[in-house]
């Protein structure tokens, strides 16, 4: 058999794994081995070696170092209360308005990822604190549970983002860049959505009630118990980027600091023992994926199937931009069957030489990298909310048990109108996507 032959069946093997529910770890291990041995002529012994050295290699490997330390920064931010000060800050400030507590909790997630790095946690968190209090306010079931699943995703669009880190290390790319480049699409997304809010509560104002004006002074000083979080993000994103941190010193400095606010806020052992073991288990869970994914991507390598794949599609005359869709596409339709940590570790060896084969817009090599790991992500978030199997759907729509799951669907719909858009205009206009590296560069 043909490497690329060998290569589409492992992939078709380990889709149908992934549909029989086989823990994605051990579908790509049982994937990634049955090509390398198909590809080696049965050599067993091979196997075995090159997994002993890419266990070695992963675990070794220095700059994922920084997945610990920010998944502790966000168990911290769980765990420590930081949720409620920045969702009733925002409450205070905008609650009044109609639709304005929705928009309180846009604004919150948006906070919450800049240092969490988790879509999941942002979720399942900022519904504990968000959903009893738009409920309470007289918020429809389904703009109430549309808009914080929607919102979830903001936890790794907006920097830190622990999936835009492994993309780093695969590509060898910069994370500092990456972070950079992605707060402007971060914040594009969230205004998207504070749009969509305005719209339906526009439409159907019973849906978004408006609330009571939070005295002058009152709101202030909820906006300023907030003031040391965004410092975390500015502390470790801006020295990431500046240079004079690496991204694990910077996500150090942003542990202790989440830590010591936590603790601030009142987060004692019990809190301090959860988020150690949340952290332990995450990064478990990641690096078992991580060393599936390798062999995997080494098997496919040694079939040529990537490379074959990649020179098939320089070959065929698409336009870039017509390929480029098509991979976002299938994107999406991943997202039925995947998380998005799993997507980024199966798909980039693959679909990575083919952009970088590419010519979109004269772009250098570097910005097309940067690039295309956002609009990776962007789609990859997609997946996280978009029906029937949406995971932020679940979190969200299990914490509100009255909600039915329909209405749960129908409330993501408008935010995923406003998702198209946007991956739409940053497609085609990449220069908004890299505007800040170049400004700061």
């Amino acid at each position: 058999m043909s490497g690329m032959v060998v290569g589409l069946s492992g992939l078709a093997g380990l889709l149908v794994l992934l549909v029989f529910r086989v823990q994605i770890a051990v579908a790509m291990l049982l994937a990634g081995a049955a090509i390398y041995v198909a590809s080696s002529d049965w050599a067993w012994n091979g196997l075995l070696y090159t997994l002993s050295d890419l266990v070695y290699a992963r675990l070794s490997n220095y700059d994922l170092a920084v997945v610990p330390l920010f998944i502790l920064m966000g168990q911290f931010a769980t765990h420590g209360g930081l949720s409620r000060a920045l969702f009733q800050a925002a409450g205070k400030l905008i609650g009044h308005w109609r639709g304005g507590m929705a928009m309180a909790s846009v604004a919150a997630c948006a906070s919450f990822g800049a240092i969490c790095g988790s879509s999941l946690a942002t979720a399942a968190t900022m519904g504990q604190v968000a959903l009893p209090e738009l409920r309470a306010h007289g918020y429809s079931g389904r703009l109430a549970t549309g808009t914080l699943a929607a919102s979830g995703t903001l936890g790794i669009l907006i920097p830190p983002s622990v999936p835009l880190i492994i993309y780093a290390v695969l590509v060898q790319d910069s994370i500092g860049k990456l972070f950079m480049a992605a707060v402007i699409p971060g914040i594009l997304a969230a205004l998207g959505y504070l749009i969509v809010i305005r719209i339906l509560v526009t439409r159907n104002p019973e849906s978004g009630p408006t609330g009571t004006k939070a005295p002058r002074a009152e709101a202030l000083a909820a906006l300023m118990r907030t003031v040391p979080i965004m410092l975390v993000f500015v502390v470790v994103v801006v020295g990431i980027y500046g240079g004079w941190a690496n991204p694990t010193e910077a996500a150090s400095i942003g542990a202790g600091a989440c830590g010591l606010i936590a603790l601030a806020n009142g987060m004692r052992w019990e809190g301090t023992r959860q988020s150690l073991l949340g952290t332990a288990r995450v990064t478990g869970m990641i690096f078992m994926v991580l060393i599936g994914a390798d062999l995997l991507n080494s098997s496919l390598a040694l079939s040529q199937m990537p490379h074959e794949l990649a020179q098939w599609v320089i070959d065929s005359g698409l336009s870039p931009m017509m390929v480029l869709f098509v991979i976002l596409l299938i994107y999406i339709l991943l997202g039925c069957v995947m998380d998005s940590l799993a997507m980024i570790l199966l798909t980039i060896p693959i679909f990575y030489p083919m952009i970088m084969g590419l010519d979109f817009f004269g772009l250098p090599a570097g910005d097309k990298s940067v690039w295309f790991g956002i609009m990776t992500l962007m789609v990859v978030e997609i997946g996280l909310v978009h029906p029937p199997v949406g995971m932020n759907l679940y979190i969200i729509n299990k914490l509100a048990k009255d909600v039915p799951m329909k209405e749960t669907a129908l409330g993501v719909m408008p935010f995923l109108a406003s998702d198209f858009l946007r991956i739409i205009v940053l497609a085609f206009f990449p220069g908004i996507t890299l505007w800040l590296i170049h400004a700061l560069g």
